[in-house]
């Protein structure tokens, strides 16, 4: 792809932005910047309080811009976290140009842009944000220390801390690379870590929820439901089914970790995490979702919650034999 006569990139959050979808689109901001291109980030959703530790995140726009000259998709090629995003005059003005799509996923692309081109990287990324790392060295970009520190941000974010399954030394060496770029993870954790400050009422929520753990499949299996009306109250400040669903990973026995979220259009969206069995991914797209081995996720309009919850069981204690 030219981006030489490119002006104006807008690039586009998936509906559930994370640290990494949420960095790599900074970090672009900051490449692009250097080359005196505008750079606009636009979110169809609010941008978590959690998610404030990243310096930036006051210029991510609910607003549809008027005029561009090229998007990026970052960190999805799944059309239902973009359902919002990619319809209507949106997706009609966004299909009049060109299309680039950033993603780390090994998730089949089913995005409405038939002309849109894919980069994944020359590795075995395992953030958006090194794919970023990956374009500007491809294109001799200069890669600054804010730009630097976004894909240390993003990866971190992924990763765990990089202590996922995933990690491999060469993901480690983008960070090496960074640090000497002018990123400092010493600063950004301890960002984050004012940031994920939980207040008493989101603490107390805490101890709500995880008294309401379901243990199935032998205990292998731990769900957490979430309701629309949790959602609304919490999700501006705090990730509900992250909340109980930090502490099942450190569960003795459980295998499986899905936290469930529903919404009050039919709307059910879950989130996967595996312990010691590469089975996330593969539970998710049994649902109609995706993502990778340890960490996955799905969307779906097409079950009922406890029709769901059947299945889920079934489907888990098919996977952990």
């Amino acid at each position: 792809m030219n981006f030489k006569e490119i002006k104006t990139v807008l690039v586009l959050q998936p509906e559930n932005p994370d640290g990494d979808s949420v960095a790599s689109s900074l970090a672009l901001e900051e490449i692009f910047g250097d080359q005196q291109k505008e750079v606009i980030i636009y979110s169809y959703v609010h941008i978590p309080d959690y998610l404030r530790y990243i310096q930036g995140t006051d210029r991510i726009t609910d607003e549809f811009p008027n005029n561009f000259d090229m998007t990026i998709i970052v960190d999805t090629v799944t059309a239902s976290l973009l359902e919002n995003t990619l319809k209507g005059a949106k997706l009609s003005a966004i299909s009049k140009k060109p299309v680039l799509i950033l993603d780390h996923h090994p998730t089949e692309n089913n995005l409405p842009i038939e002309h849109a081109e894919f980069y994944g990287g020359e590795g075995e990324s395992v953030a958006t944000g090194e794919i970023v790392y990956d374009l500007a060295r491809k294109n001799n970009w200069e890669v600054n220390p804010t730009a630097a520190t976004h894909i240390v941000e993003s990866m971190l974010a992924d990763t765990l801390g990089l202590t996922t399954e995933a990690v491999t030394g060469e993901n480690v060496q983008v960070v090496a690379e960074c640090l000497k770029l002018g990123a400092k993870m010493s600063e950004i954790d301890k960002r984050r870590r004012e940031f994920m400050k939980k207040s008493p009422k989101i603490v107390t929520y805490k101890g709500v929820l995880l008294q309401r753990i379901e243990y199935l499949c032998d205990s292998k299996l731990a769900l957490i439901h979430i309701p629309w009306e949790e959602i609304e109250e919490f999700s501006p400040h705090y990730n509900p089914s992250m909340l109980a669903m930090e502490e099942l990973r450190n569960t003795e026995g459980v295998e499986i970790s899905v936290g469930i979220k529903t919404y009050p259009d039919g709307k059910i969206t879950g989130k996967i995490r595996a312990n010691n069995h590469p089975l996330a991914g593969e539970l998710a797209a049994h649902f109609g979702g995706g993502g990778h081995d340890y960490a996955a996720g799905f969307k779906t309009t097409e079950w009922k919650y406890e029709e769901l919850k059947l299945e889920l069981i079934k489907k888990s204690t098919e996977l952990l034999k």
